[in-house]
């Protein structure tokens, strides 16, 4: 007899993490903060195209909240406020490193696979 109670095992248990690192804007911000070291708000929005200022504020605070970027406020005139990540977050830069080199490897292949499904369902 099968618990109908017991809650249903996640087959994948990576998902959290995924879901956590690799959320829309997460990991462009990740890799800014882990590559590039403290950054201010218009700055690190100039590295990330598309971003806007409302989207990075609302990834900022959440990851800040998930323990990955640590917000430094300097109460001079006019207010300075910096990020970086904190070491919980430097911990992923071999993922991302190995990600860019599979991206590197492979990404082309993946383009190909597409053009030709794309072609073939056309």
């Amino acid at each position: 007899m099968t618990d109908v109670t017991a809650p249903p095992v996640d087959p994948c248990p990576i998902s959290p993490v995924v879901d956590l690192f690799f959320g829309r804007w997460s990991t462009q911000v990740l890799w800014v903060l882990t590559h590039h070291g403290r950054i201010r708000f218009n700055e690190l929005l100039q590295r990330i195209p598309g971003l806007t200022p409302k989207v990075l504020t609302q990834r900022l605070r959440q990851l800040e909240r998930d323990g990955l970027v640590q917000r430094t406020y300097h109460p001079e005139v006019p207010p300075r406020v910096e990020y970086t990540a904190t070491t919980l977050a430097t911990t992923l830069r071999p993922l991302f490193n190995n990600l860019a080199q599979w991206s590197d490897e492979h990404l082309g292949e993946v383009l190909a696979a597409r053009a030709a499904y794309d072609a073939a369902e056309g």
